[in-house]
Parts: structure tokens; sequence; C-alpha cells
């Protein structure tokens, strides 16, 4: 409850480059920015304890490249997701 209080997923989702869709979630893309990471951590932890089916995945990519969060789950997620950022 407390991460949507912050509205920690939403403002995730607003500071994505670019967002796709992937098998049951999305895959949001991230300029490597200094703080990017740690928010990315932050948005993980509290997210993880009250969306317990959901799956967090990030790709650090090397040479100071862009950084991508996926968030899937079971077939739905999707939909949950998008309902979620929507609402």
């Amino acid at each position: 409850m407390k991460a949507r209080r912050q509205n920690l997923l939403g403002a995730l989702w607003a500071r994505a480059a670019a967002i796709h869709d992937v098998a049951n979630g999305y895959r949001l893309k991230f300029a490597a920015d200094a703080d990017m990471l740690s928010f990315i951590a932050q948005t993980i932890d509290a997210e993880r304890q009250c969306c317990r089916f959901l799956r967090f995945q990030v790709t650090v990519e090397p040479g100071g490249g862009p950084v991508s969060l996926d968030l899937t789950g079971s077939p739905g997620a999707r939909e949950f997701l998008a309902e979620m950022i929507e609402g």
C-alpha cells in the first residue's frame, strides 16, 4: 500500500524513454542516469511486497548504455499493469 500511496510505479513509467509489450508484461527502457538504477530498485522493492505475482528483471547494458526493466507475470499481468498505470 505504501507503493500505491507514493505511486512509485507510475513515476517509474513516466521516466521510461520507451515502453514495449513483451509476453505477459512490458519492457521499460531508461537512460543511464545517475539515480535511475537506485530508483528502479526502490520501486521493485516496494512493488514486490504488494504484487507478489509480478516478476522483475533488470538489464544494465555495458559502457554506460541504457537500463531496461521487464515487468512480467502470469497471464493477465500486462492487463493488470496497464489498468494500474492508467487508473
